[in-house]
């Protein structure tokens, strides 16, 4: 007999909204704080300026209350585990849009005020299986909001990297949705029992063709902590690079995933 289907991970609308308003706020306070001199250094994005990662968090967000604005597609196209394979598509069209939008808004806390308060105001009657018309593919709005931590973590952390000492903190239930979701998509990507990925202490998945292992010690173990994950996942972190720095700590023969990575550039 077959394995059943595993089922997939739900979240909580109302924490996951309440998520992106907060990380989303998080930034906001933090780019409040940067000098000009600041917004002119160079980011591990390659062209991109502290001012363009900053202005690009806002275009994320912003989506959510554009696709809102926009008719209910008929049915949907993407479910949430194949989000993070559909963005490469949008890379070039972001990064122009992104250097536009920067070039267009020197003001960035007004840009912020303006986004916060739209997708608030959006958001306030909007029910979670509301439809919207995503570029990458039209899915749920609860399903999207998820995506919304990602863009909201993974760019937190270049910000964090682009300066230092900025230290925008990362909100708990934000970092938890994007370290499950970047997880499930590696399940999903290399479906599998043979070896076990725990990223303590948000997610644990199987993956990997293999023996499967049905208790005690699975033979093939690999272990890391969110940011290290979420790094590897979206390639600001090499596979060698990260077990050279101890980041990571993997055993077996299965446990080598460095030809799984990236997921999402």
């Amino acid at each position: 007999m077959s394995p059943a289907k595993k089922r997939a991970r739900t979240y909580d609308p109302g924490k996951i909204r309440t998520a992106v308003l907060t990380q989303f706020g998080n930034v906001r306070q933090a780019v409040r704080t940067l000098t000009d001199e600041q917004l002119a250094l160079p980011t591990r994005l390659a062209g991109w300026t502290v001012r363009d990662l900053a202005a690009h968090v806002t275009m994320a967000v912003e989506t959510v209350s554009r696709n809102l604005d926009r008719d209910e597609p008929a049915k949907a196209e993407l479910t949430l585990l194949q989000w993070p394979f559909a963005t490469a598509a949008r890379a070039g069209d972001i990064a122009d849009g992104t250097r536009d939008l920067a070039a267009a808004n020197p003001d960035l806390d007004a840009l912020y005020a303006r986004t916060e308060e739209r997708l608030r105001q959006r958001l306030a009657d909007a029910p979670g299986d509301r439809l919207l018309a995503a570029r990458t593919g039209a899915m749920t709005l609860a399903d999207y909001l998820v995506t919304r931590t990602v863009e909201l973590v993974v760019h937190t952390d270049d910000l964090n990297a682009a300066v230092p000492g900025l230290g925008i903190p990362h909100d708990r239930q934000a970092l938890a949705a994007c370290t499950r979701l970047l997880a499930d998509a590696l399940a999903a990507k290399a479906p599998g029992g043979s070896t076990e990925v725990r990223i303590p202490p948000y997610a644990v998945v199987q993956c990997v063709e293999g023996p499967r292992h049905t208790r005690g010690t699975p033979p093939n173990v690999v272990e890391t902590d969110p940011l290290t994950w979420i790094r590897l996942a979206t390639g600001r972190m090499g596979w060698r690079e990260s077990l050279a720095e101890a980041k990571v700590s993997a055993s077996g023969e299965r446990a080598d995933l460095g030809g799984l990575l990236p997921l999402m550039g």
